[in-house]
């Protein structure tokens, strides 16, 4: 049917307001799975240590005769020191004056905003660094301070592929702090046989791992496991849970965690209990000098990364 003359169409009107939906849409992850898992602490040197002890190895001839004089003196047990740097992380914000005051869609444009979201990309830095194989700097006046992500730090129970090899520590008898990390080795698929082993190994040396860090492929390769996993039906809506949420294991339950800032080829095993973030800074937000129309934040904070023990942990590197 035709439109009769002088009709006034959408078409026609420049003036129309557009439809701008006012809510921002964002997909971007968020979720920080190890730091959310693991303590905190505060330290106040940019070099922090702390004390690692290892007891002497059961005995099975450990007897005396009846009145017999005290023996030999053992050997003391003895600490050794292992410490880390601590690094700054930042991000810094800018917004005119005029776009702080005018009427945005969700007022991204805002300074409020801005820091909102540079808070949320600062901890993502800050778990990807910490699950990084990257060991620590004492930097200098024109090289940032690093510090070693805590990957680098497991040699106990490493295992790796052909050609890969453990990190190095600055002292004597694992002493001081990493100051080389793992070498990476031929990459290969995850099995069974290999998480097995490692959280058998964990469990030898008296830690209780419960646990698993690993990317999207190997969060899918461990769901296809066919050992002692749960798999559970929700009653609810009767749908079939297909992910292995919790691995049952011979020495204990372990969450299987995904994580998309861990590195792709290396499936941890962790015992939180023995590993932490040490904060010299912590997060804050600091207005920096005006130069002009425009407002300016700081965000930064000063951290490291601290395991208590690395033999409380685990890592299957070089998985494909």
């Amino acid at each position: 049917m035709a439109v009769n003359a002088n009709t006034n169409e959408t078409y026609d009107v420049s003036t129309i307001k557009e439809d701008l939906q006012d809510a921002l849409i964002s997909i971007s992850p968020t979720d920080t799975p190890v730091m959310s898992a693991i303590g905190r602490k505060n330290v106040d040197n940019t070099y922090f240590e702390w004390g690692v002890v290892d007891l002497a190895a059961a005995s099975d001839s450990n007897r005396v005769v009846e009145g017999e004089s005290a023996p030999a003196n053992d050997a003391p047990t003895n600490a050794i020191r292992q410490g880390n740097y601590t690094q700054i992380s930042d991000k810094v914000v800018e917004v005119s004056d005029t776009n702080n005051a005018v009427n945005g869609a969700g007022n991204a444009q805002t300074v409020a905003k801005q820091v909102a979201y540079k808070l949320k990309e600062l901890k993502r830095d800050m778990e990807k660094m910490l699950c990084d194989n990257v060991a620590a700097s004492a930097g200098s006046s024109g090289t940032a301070r690093a510090s070693a992500g805590l990957p680098a730090f497991l040699r106990t129970n490493a295992d790796r592929g052909t050609g890969g090899a453990d990190g190095t520590t600055s002292g004597s008898g694992d002493s001081g702090y990493v100051n080389a990390a793992a070498t990476d080795g031929t990459q290969r698929a995850i099995t069974e046989t290999l998480l097995k082993g490692v959280i058998a190994d964990c469990w030898d040396a008296g830690a209780e791992p419960s646990v698993v860090i690993c990317g999207s492929s190997q969060k899918q390769a461990i769901s296809a496991f066919t050992g002692n996993a749960t798999r559970y039906k929700e009653a609810e809506d009767s749908k079939l849970n297909a992910a292995i949420d919790v691995y049952i294991s011979d020495f204990g339950e372990l969450q299987i965690v995904p994580s998309r800032f861990s590195r792709s080829r290396d499936v941890l095993v962790l015992d939180p209990n023995y590993a932490r973030v040490a904060y010299l800074a912590p997060t804050s937000q600091k207005p920096l000098a005006r130069t002009g129309h425009a407002e300016r934040r700081l965000i930064s904070v000063e951290w490291g990364v601290q395991v208590d023990n690395e033999a409380a942990h685990g890592v299957i590197a070089d998985i494909s």
